[in-house]
């Protein structure tokens, strides 16, 4: 076996290297930008002191505060969220602040797996909810999945002391949901779930252990057994560094914790030496290295003559096998190939064919001899000790973890559509092409999808192929969410008497629907108008904006019964507010009845003149004196209150005018 073993899981899992990238490249020929992290970005104090020096500074959450709070000024300014997270409240600000700043931007690199457990808590608790974290409560991690909770929740450091937590609380809450820091030691985390599944039956547990984390501890326990000596790299602050150091400690008690190589402890290192290394999921690979490189020279030192040294140089050449990852420094560059510095094991050859994201004439703008570079090896030459690499296919590994990552975490992602293809399109998503269903485009059947070329679209990956390197993703599954969100809110606040502006989408022969934004509800023929009406369409049409109110509602059958007539528009309130008895109105006869005629005095109220008081003189039908459609002025005689009825006379006013005359004539004489 080889002496000194680099764990395959050691350094930076891909949410770290993600966020490390991000911030590097925003400091970048940074001129005009105050750039901020929440928090210290990874826990590295070697990378923490560059990033300063770089005018990237860690702000607390006080700090934090007080730049939301700020006035807006010329120069922008970028805060960081890390892959840690912070508390919703702290997220929340932040975004609003973005929103209306356009001078001020929040770059989200919460680590996915984190995410995820934020959509847990959010998703599975209430009021009656007790949540147990399995954590350190002074973890950022943890504070940030606290603030998610809705209920009452515990933060327990070890197996025994969620037990104690869980038996105090359970007899006042219905429900016990629990969840651990991604960066929880797994052993203990197993020995939790073990002991809680016999305490509690109602207990919800969700595995939320990073698998780079459980990966990386599974390794470093297998390891420390195999070796006599352990060294774990990473800052002393470092949960999951932490974590494998007391992991490997266990079985080694030869185990060694440092943040980089000047901490070695070169004493240890002899002749007999056998050597694991691991790291934390905040140590760069280039610290890696570097206590690997001098690890070996060590050896080299205490076991190994000068005619040696040939023969172990000829050994690590013959090591250097197609498909390992390696990484080096770029010695030299030209318009069709990079140089790269392998160390000991080879000299290494990037084409510009392997390069996929720049042309021969861009590479040395983007690479600079000097940086570091990771690439697969495609070939080795042992003749010349040559070794063609490819940063295309270490980039394609990349892109697809950040696709696994964004699946497993449910993460809603924004891409192009870059092609129409036979049965969908294709969607570029972490530079890898994805494809996504004809009915997943959130699109009508009939739609050419060649209009989604170019269109910018929100999805979700709902099916990989591991093996194949194949996604596919889908923008209806987005909507669908995002549509059920909106019927939440609108069932949570919807109450009789509300009222709302809606469109008519529909017409039956019963009523219209109207669509509230999302949701239906239905207006009855007899709520549409306070006359009499042959059809709904008699007073609304399809796509008219309609202002309605709530009458009822069933939330478990999702019905709603609306109203669209209003007592201000009610004829008889009108009629009421207008006219009393004794008063003289202009009517329009609208029938002719044997008893007497029928008059509307207000559109939708209707008055009767009997037989009786329509003239002086006794006649045989209304029919002699009167027509349908003529208008003529009557007396309010009477008004029935209760049965909305009205005594109309055009007799009283002939009589009234007849003592008149009379009254003038006496006044003559």
């Amino acid at each position: 076996m080889d002496r000194i073993t680099v764990g395959k899981y050691a350094g930076f899992c891909f949410g770290v290297k993600r966020a490390v990238d991000c911030v590097y490249e925003l400091a970048k020929d940074n001129v005009n930008k105050r750039i901020y992290t929440t928090g210290e970005l990874i826990h590295n104090p070697a990378i923490i002191r560059e990033l300063e020096s770089l005018g990237v500074h860690p702000a607390s959450e006080e700090e934090i505060d007080s730049i939301c709070d700020s006035e807006p000024s010329d120069s922008e300014t970028v805060v960081v969220i890390r892959t840690h997270g912070v508390p919703k409240q702290i997220s929340d600000k932040l975004f609003l602040r973005a929103e209306h700043d356009p001078g001020f931007h929040v770059v989200d690199c919460t680590c996915p797996y984190v995410k995820k457990i934020h959509k847990i808590v959010d998703d599975n608790t209430d009021e009656n909810t007790l949540t147990v974290i399995m954590g350190d409560p002074l973890h950022p991690e943890v504070r940030g999945i606290c603030s998610y909770c809705k209920g009452e929740y515990a933060v327990c450091d070890s197996a025994q002391s969620c037990i104690e937590k869980i038996k105090l609380c359970k007899t006042n809450k219905s429900r016990i949901i629990l969840v651990a820091q991604t960066t929880q030691k797994l052993s203990e985390w197993r020995k939790c779930q073990e002991n809680i599944q016999k305490v509690c039956t109602n207990s919800i547990i969700f595995d939320t252990i990073c698998n780079v984390t459980e990966s990386r501890q599974t390794e470093a326990d297998e390891m420390s057994r195999n070796v006599n000596l352990m060294i774990v790299i990473g800052g002393r602050n470092s949960s999951n560094t932490n974590k494998l150091y007391k992991t490997a400690k266990q079985n080694l008690d030869n185990t060694y914790l440092i943040e980089d190589e000047s901490e070695l402890p070169l004493e240890q290192i002899t002749p007999r030496t056998i050597a694991g290394i691991t790291a934390g999921a905040s140590t760069p690979s280039g610290i890696i290295e570097e206590v690997k490189r001098i690890m070996e020279e060590n050896l080299m030192e205490t076991e190994i003559t000068g005619e040696d040294f040939a023969g172990m140089l000829e050994q690590s050449l013959k090591t250097l096998n197609t498909g390992d990852t390696v990484t080096g420094l770029i010695t030299s560059i030209s318009s069709g190939e990079i140089h790269v510095d392998l160390g000991a094991k080879a000299t290494g050859i990037i084409p510009a064919s392997e390069l996929s994201d720049v042309s021969s004439a861009e590479i040395s703008e983007k690479y600079h001899v000097g940086d570091e570079i990771e690439a697969i090896v495609v070939k080795v030459s042992d003749l010349d000790g040559i070794a063609t690499l490819s940063r295309r296919k270490i980039e394609n590994v990349i892109n697809w973890k950040n696709i696994v990552a964004a699946y497993e975490a449910s993460e809603v992602l924004e891409g192009k559509i870059t092609d129409a293809v036979k049965g969908g399109v294709i969607i570029s998503l972490f530079g890898m092409r994805v494809f996504i269903p004809a009915s997943h485009t959130g699109v009508s059947k009939d739609t050419d999808l060649s209009t989604l070329v170019g269109t910018t679209q929100k999805v979700k990956i709902i099916e990989i192929n591991d093996a194949r390197r194949r996604a596919v993703a889908s923008v209806r599954v987005i909507k669908r969410e995002e549509k059920k969100k909106l019927e939440a809110a609108f069932w949570e606040s919807i109450e009789e008497g509300k009222v709302y502006t809606g469109k008519v989408k529909s017409i039956t022969n019963y009523g219209a629907f109207v669509d509230l934004g999302g949701i239906d509800g239905m207006v009855h023929s007899s709520e549409l108008s306070w006359t009499r009406i042959a059809h709904p369409s008699d007073v609304v049409s399809v796509g008219d904006e309609i202002t309605v109110y709530v009458k009822s509602f069933d939330r478990e059958a999702k019905r709603i019964s609306l109203g669209y007539k209003t007592e201000e528009s009610n004829p008889w309130n009108i009629f009421m507010s207008t006219y009393t008895i004794g008063d003289v109105a202009n009517v329009k006869i609208v029938s002719l009845l044997a008893f007497g005629a029928f008059a509307e005095i207000v559109p939708g109220v209707d008055g009767l003149i009997h037989i009786s008081q329509i003239s002086l003189e006794k006649i045989a039908s209304p029919a002699d004196v009167l027509q349908v459609g003529q208008t003529v002025d009557a007396k309010i005689v009477d008004i029935d209150y209760d049965n909305h009825k009205i005594s109309l006379s055009i007799r009283a006013i002939l009589e009234d005018e007849e003592d008149a005359e009379e009254y003038d004539e006496d006044i003559a004489e």
